[in-house]
């Protein structure tokens, strides 16, 4: 199992259990995949350094987890097929 930080900014303008909802998606796209998520953090409602889809706000959510190399593979597909996730970033955390 390797440590993946994932960043991603979800659109501002649905209702706030809608926003929710998307990122439990995640959560639930992982330990579907047999990960485990160690952090989700909600950093909120900010303003964009660029209009993304015609959005200029966007909730950012940053989560950690534990997880195979399949289980990122898919957590990226899935990420890029929700229409309701603007952009979002899977990094690979250093093995400390």
């Amino acid at each position: 199992m390797n440590n993946y930080e994932m960043m991603f900014i979800v659109k501002a303008t649905m209702e706030a259990d809608q926003v929710k909802a998307t990122a439990e998606g995640m959560k639930n796209i992982v330990t579907a995949e047999g990960g485990k998520v160690v952090e989700l953090k909600e950093l909120g409602e900010k303003k964009l350094a660029y209009p993304i889809k015609k959005e200029i706000n966007g909730y950012y959510f940053v989560m950690t987890v534990e997880a195979t190399k399949e289980a990122e593979a898919e957590l990226n597909r899935k990420a890029g097929l929700d229409e309701n996730i603007l952009r979002h970033l899977i990094i690979k955390l250093d093995e400390e």
